[in-house]
């Protein structure tokens, strides 16, 4: 062998040899470079929330909580598992409309939410509500919600060791996750229940929460459902928390269906598959053959499935059933390979003029789509769930999703005109993203949110009064019978006799609300919530759980994120 042969071997070795150690080189110096990087961070954070502007970007707002807030001396469990990158999300367009132009929340209106990819993950961010100054818009106008997803992900994410993200954190839906004690209405679809009392948090400030309770319907008394599960086989949805627990969750759903039921079951993967024609519920054991036959792998044509569920959905929708799709998915889709995420979202609207409502149940980390999820629930005028474990299914199937099948309203819409003489200003908690124009409230024409029997919505303004008049608000309401095409509208008077005179003094669901809604507005990074604490938040719900599981373990979740170094920000008007 010559000798320029072996000085070339020597060189292709040396070569060799240094790519082989560059793995572990780089995996010694990161925990020392992660941790300059936390430092550093958080030496410069507070320079940077000084300097930033008052309406901050999504970027902004996932750094503000995002860096310095973990305790190394705490050595938290790893954050949840990661998987692929999702695919390029949407951009999703407001479902209700914007703001009119001229409105004193014009410029909050102009913010354009980005989807934000967290660990392949994918969320989407909105700009917290500013305050209004009530003499130059004295009107609040936004559609109802009762979607639950944010909070089930922010307790998978705090159980797993981490914060959620800011991006992931919807007020209302954190809210709205829990029941309140809301007498239901004698007569009519609804009733609502207003009550004030001074912020705990900020001296000179109130809230005031806005309760709307739906009429009950039992089990007995609902239309026949018929159920289209849509489930999604692919080869993301192997793991434990996805296809296994989807299945064992539809067969809760069956278990609580009535004898005039029927269900099918349609799969996709790469390709679309109908597993189970329209079998009637008490076919136990036939539906639960389908269901247990069901294997992941494959691609995710999602549009291709979602087109055939609705097919067969259609054909039982009438006046005199309910007929509903529901999605169960890891939300990873690459749509389909002749349909993209636009055609199947603007398809979904005739099949809402035929009576067809839509569920979207998340399931698994590492590549969900909560962005999707949450806009393909809108579309379909139904709800957004995400499930976590067992008694999460459970909760869902037998409490939330069958236990309140029928659309009792639909296009509901909240306004709240508050009395400049009363009020100086305010901002709505949340709901940024079911904003509707205030010149749309009695446009008929436009969508805006559903309600089933016996659902509850909860909102809350954080407000500052003034002077002495006796009466801070109108809360309106508008709503269209389920197959009507008209809304009717009904009146409620906020008077000031109904803010008590400190917080200790409101009713327990008051004060467990209000501690649910600034735990996730801290945890958000909101700017109206910088100078709140989490202990705060904390000792607030401590003592309005009545003993309840789900209040009880919220209490230990906001212990939890505590403990994740989640600090008390800096408050800037």
């Amino acid at each position: 062998m010559s000798p320029s042969t072996l000085y070339r071997l020597s060189l292709w070795g040396s070569a060799f040899l240094g790519l082989s150690l560059l793995p572990s080189c780089l995996s010694a110096k990161a925990p020392a470079a992660e941790i300059a990087l936390a430092q550093e961070g958080a030496a410069h954070q507070e320079e940077q929330r000084e300097s930033a502007p008052a309406a901050q970007s999504a970027d902004t707002l996932a750094a503000a909580g995002a860096v310095g807030v973990v305790s190394p001396a705490l050595a938290p469990p790893p954050p949840p598992p990661s998987g692929p990158v999702a695919p390029a999300p949407l951009k999703r367009e407001a479902k209700a409309g914007k703001v009119a132009p001229g409105h004193a929340r014009e410029a909050s209106a102009k913010f354009e939410p980005e989807p934000r990819s967290e660990k392949g993950n994918t969320f989407e961010a909105q700009q917290p509500h500013t305050f209004t100054v009530t003499r130059e818009d004295a009107l609040s106008t936004f559609a109802a919600d009762v979607d639950t997803a944010s909070y089930t992900l922010a307790r998978r994410y705090l159980n797993q060791g981490s914060l959620p993200p800011p991006a992931a954190v919807r007020v209302e839906e954190f809210v709205n996750y829990f029941s309140y004690r809301y007498a239901p209405p004698a007569q009519g679809a609804f009733t609502v229940h207003l009550e004030g009392a001074p912020s705990p948090f900020t001296e000179g400030r109130h809230f005031l929460r806005v309760g709307v309770q739906g009429k009950v319907v039992s089990r007995s008394q609902r239309k026949p459902a018929h159920l289209v599960f849509l489930v999604d086989t692919s080869g993301s949805m192997q793991s434990e928390d996805k296809l296994p627990l989807a299945k064992e969750a539809m067969k809760v759903a069956v278990k609580n269906l009535n004898e005039n039921d029927t269900v099918a079951l349609v799969t996709y993967a790469g390709s679309t598959q109908d597993v189970l024609p329209p079998t009637p519920a008490t076919e136990v054991q036939r539906i639960h053959a389908a269901i247990d036959g069901l294997r992941s792998g494959g691609g995710t044509a999602m549009g291709s499935g979602m087109e055939l569920a609705y097919r067969h959905a259609v054909k039982k929708a009438s006046a005199h059933a309910v007929s509903r799709v529901i999605v169960l998915t890891d939300g990873d889709a690459n749509i389909g390979p002749n349909l993209s995420a636009d055609a199947m979202l603007s398809g979904i609207g005739k099949y809402v003029a035929e009576g067809v409502t839509l569920s979207t149940i998340g399931f698994g980390m590492g590549n969900y789509r909560d962005d999707l999820m949450e806009r393909l629930a809108d579309q379909g005028n139904g709800n957004c769930f995400y499930v976590d474990s067992f008694q999460e299914a459970k909760k869902v199937f037998e409490a939330q999703l069958t236990g309140t099948l029928e659309v009792i309203a639909k296009d509901v819409k909240l306004q709240v005109e508050f009395n400049p003489e009363a009020v100086r200003r305010y901002r709505l908690v949340g709901y940024e993203n079911r904003d509707v124009a205030d010149r749309d409230f009695r446009n008929d024409k436009v969508d805006a949110g559903e309600i089933g029997a016996g659902h509850t919505v909860t909102a809350l303004y954080e407000v500052e009064l003034t002077g002495e008049a006796a009466s801070l608000a109108m809360v309106r309401i508008r709503a269209k019978a389920p197959n009507g095409t008209e809304a009717a509208e009904q009146n409620f008077p906020f008077p000031r006799s109904l803010v008590r005179t400190s917080v200790e003094a409101a009713s327990t669901d008051f004060r467990f609300a209000l501690a649910v809604a600034s735990t996730a507005d801290i945890l958000r990074a909101s700017p109206a919530a910088q100078g709140w604490s989490l202990a705060q938040a904390r000792a607030l719900a401590e003592g309005a759980t009545e003993g309840r599981a789900d209040r009880t373990e919220f209490v230990t979740l906001v212990s939890r994120a505590q403990a994740l170094g989640s600090t008390t920000a800096e408050r800037r008007d």
